[in-house]
């Protein structure tokens, strides 16, 4: 499985983003998939995943009611929509893919398939 993000870029604080992450490969509807994040001279965070079957979401606190995760599974794409963006949302973020677990997980570990980031900047 191979994953593509993209859709980032510079925004000003209280503007919005949208990310797509598009999969190739064996892909698989049921999969799990989420966004991570590494802000600078920090460790990677989990932002938010979203099962393959069920559509059941979850999201890291710090972005609750501003970003939105969503999957379009005709095209094998997942999205993360993000508004209201905060200067410390600025990050690198990146796709993954549990390839056939369909439950929900908040760790990194649990990934199997990673894309390679697409950056995001919020300046204040």
């Amino acid at each position: 499985v191979q994953l593509q993000a993209s859709g980032g870029g510079l925004v000003q604080a209280g503007g919005s983003l949208r990310l797509s992450c598009a999969a190739s490969g064996r892909t698989s509807s049921t999969s799990t998939m989420a966004w991570f994040r590494r802000a600078p001279g920090k460790e990677r965070e989990f932002v938010a995943a979203i099962a393959g079957s069920s559509g059941f979401t979850r999201y890291a606190d710090s972005v609750k009611g501003r970003f939105t995760i969503s999957r379009e599974n005709a095209k094998n794409t997942v999205y993360l929509q993000m508004n209201n963006l905060k200067p410390e949302d600025t990050a690198v973020y990146c796709c993954a893919s549990r390839g056939l677990i369909g439950v929900v997980t908040t760790a990194a570990t649990g990934y199997v398939y990673w894309g390679q980031g697409t950056e995001v900047t919020v300046s204040s």
